[in-house]
């Protein structure tokens, strides 16, 4: 297989083909949260009974939320807690094994060439091609989700500029630092201007002025786009999000306002490990 083959496989739908139809207008209800930014009342993403089992071990069971347009949304939960998990089922990577995963109104088990024009998808490690330099890559995704030539020059020298990735653009991403690959995969997930930004650990490997500037644009981009992150960095959540959702062994078990999750006088990392430990016995 080629590596376009191999690009294209991971841009293609998992939908049948006689599922392009638009889906049937939902009115999801709104949730009733405190917000610390203004926001709008589109949902754009949602997770509607999600679970996903293997055999009998349940990765996720029973997710439920909704993100508004303009939410900076942090996703947080211990190692194994099943982040990756719901991130790689609301972009359509994965199918639930029950409930229905939305981007923009789009169901992404069965329209998921409609909802990912709408989205763009940070995985954590990946996935980019080592031995492509970070302007093939950008241009080959920019011609696979239909930009014109003017457009897509144009949108490639913006997120060029934006991720800081000029001084590099023509090396092998292969013999990039971490810390670059991790800004190439940003590029990639920022090329098409969407509205929805799901990004699982963005800030994995960079310094702490590389972490700032990531902070800068997520700021910037969350004034009118949805965001939702995963991250460890209980700093990165005070610095960009104004909500939480956290899941414990594939359990929600908080989605509220950032100040009302902590105990007066609590550290944020303390009420994580206060929410995330699971007593043996009582």
């Amino acid at each position: 297989m080629t590596e376009e083959d191999s690009i294209s496989q991971l841009l293609a739908s998992k939908s049948d083909e006689d599922s392009l139809e638009t889906p049937e207008s939902q009115q999801p209800q709104v949730a009733s949260l405190q917000e610390t930014v203004e926001v709008s009342d589109e949902v754009m993403i949602e997770a509607n009974q999600l679970s996903k089992f293997y055999g009998e071990f349940a990765a996720t069971r029973d997710i439920n939320f909704q993100i508004k347009r303009g939410e900076v949304v942090a996703f947080l939960g211990p190692n194994g807690a099943g982040k990756s998990t719901t991130m790689k089922i609301l972009t359509g990577y994965l199918s639930p094994s029950e409930g229905v995963a939305s981007i923009a109104g789009f169901n992404m088990a069965t329209h998921r060439i409609e909802g990912s024009r709408h989205l763009g998808y940070l995985p954590e490690n990946g996935p980019l091609y080592l031995d492509m330099t970070p302007y093939s890559l950008l241009a080959f995704f920019a011609d696979a989700r239909g930009l014109s030539k003017r457009n897509r020059e144009e949108r490639i020298e913006a997120v060029v500029d934006l991720c800081d990735l000029s001084s590099v653009i023509y090396k092998a991403i292969g013999k990039l630092s971490k810390g670059y690959r991790q800004r190439v995969g940003m590029a990639q997930a920022l090329l098409h201007e969407p509205d929805v930004l799901i990004m699982d650990e963005p800030t994995a490997g960079l310094d702490p002025n590389q972490i700032q500037e990531v902070r800068n644009t997520m700021n910037r981009l969350g004034k009118d786009r949805t965001i939702l992150l995963s991250t460890h960095i209980m700093q990165e959540v005070e610095a960009m999000a104004s909500r939480v959702i956290m899941i414990n062994e594939g359990q929600l078990v908080y989605d509220g306002p950032m100040d009302e999750l902590a105990e007066e006088g609590e550290p944020l990392d303390a009420a994580f490990r206060r929410m995330t430990t699971v007593a043996e016995e009582i």
